[in-house]
């Protein structure tokens, strides 16, 4: 009983000292306020009371090392590749129709793949997220040693761009990881990307869904995607070529020629000079192969992840088709 009583006080005091960052990480954090108020002019003092509010909250890091995209895709392409999804999609689409096509004109990005990204990250608005975005950004940058310094600059964005929109840094909330919006943008990608689509003299991300919408496209639009080029498409390849093959980067750096000398088995009419990436993809009855072109590679900056592009296209093919049927 002794030991029992001596073990939840242990726990206590444990769970206690998790609330409050370490020696070293206090100091990671004064360093952190002393560069914003040098670069960026910030009162120190109020930089000072408001960390005094953030919380380290442990759950992140855990969520942080358990990615779906560890998965193999058959498990995961369910929890996005669904009929919640899709029926969310259609309906999306149907009452939002004129911005989408709107944005269409002006950026070049299918309705279909900017609805996507929506269903994917936040089911078309309805899961923005309930974690405060300095709590997120506070545990990441000074708890997670693995990307502290990406957390560390999202951090410094969130603030910057908190100043600038007279935003309450206390109020806005988001993920685990400190995105924000019907369209899960981390701060940077705010302050680059997002676009007062509905001309209000606002960038509301939160619950404009005209300036979400605009600023998916935009996102899109800025990092290259090419309007009316392909995607993806389902290849075969040599099987003593697969191994070699799987080494190559996700990013599109060679040419289709290229990979058809390295043993690739690709009949489509695309052209020999474009520019391409092998995709692997674990089904229930084997592995499956597809050549990415530069839009796929677009979608993967969203997040770097075959598993995450792979899904948000195909819902965009399923949404289309059940749109395009209801509309005809």
């Amino acid at each position: 009983m002794k030991l029992e009583k001596y073990t939840k006080i242990f726990l206590l005091i444990g769970g206690l000292l998790c609330t409050f960052p370490s020696t070293a990480q206090t100091v990671s954090l004064a360093t952190f306020i002393d560069e914003m108020v040098t670069r960026h002019e910030f009162q120190k003092e109020e930089l000072t009371r408001l960390f005094k509010k953030a919380k380290v909250r442990r759950s992140i890091l855990k969520l942080m090392d358990r990615p779906g995209e560890g998965k193999p895709w058959h498990q995961y392409r369910p929890r996005f590749v669904n009929e919640q999804r899709i029926n969310g999609g259609v309906d999306f689409w149907q009452a939002h129709a004129t911005t989408l096509s709107r944005a269409e004109s002006v950026y070049g990005v299918p309705p279909e793949i900017i609805v996507a990204i929506i269903g994917v990250e936040t089911i078309y608005g309805k899961d923005t997220g309930n974690v405060p975005v300095l709590d997120a950004l506070t545990t990441l940058a000074f708890h997670y040693p693995r990307r502290a310094d990406y957390f560390r600059g999202e951090l410094e964005q969130f603030l910057l761009l908190t100043r600038a929109e007279e935003i309450n840094p206390l109020h806005p909330k988001g993920s685990y990881a400190g995105a924000m919006g019907i369209g899960q943008f981390m701060p940077s990608s705010y302050r680059q990307h997002a676009v007062d689509f509905d001309r209000d003299g606002k960038r509301n991300i939160w619950t404009d869904v005209e300036d979400a919408i605009g600023s998916v496209a935009n996102y899109f639009k800025q990092y290259g995607w090419q309007a009316g080029q392909p995607i993806i498409f389902p290849t075969q390849v040599r099987p003593d070529a697969i191994n070699s093959l799987l080494t190559l980067e996700l990013a599109p750096i060679y040419t289709l020629r290229q990979l058809k000398q390295k043993g690739l088995l690709f009949n489509g009419n695309q052209l020999e000079n474009a520019k391409v990436t092998f995709i692997d993809l674990e089904t229930e009855h084997g592995t499956a192969y597809w050549i990415g072109f530069e839009n796929f590679y677009v979608i993967t900056r969203y997040n770097h992840s075959k598993h995450y592009a792979m899904a948000v296209y195909q819902l965009a093919q399923e949404i289309a088709d059940r749109y395009n049927t209801q509309n005809r």
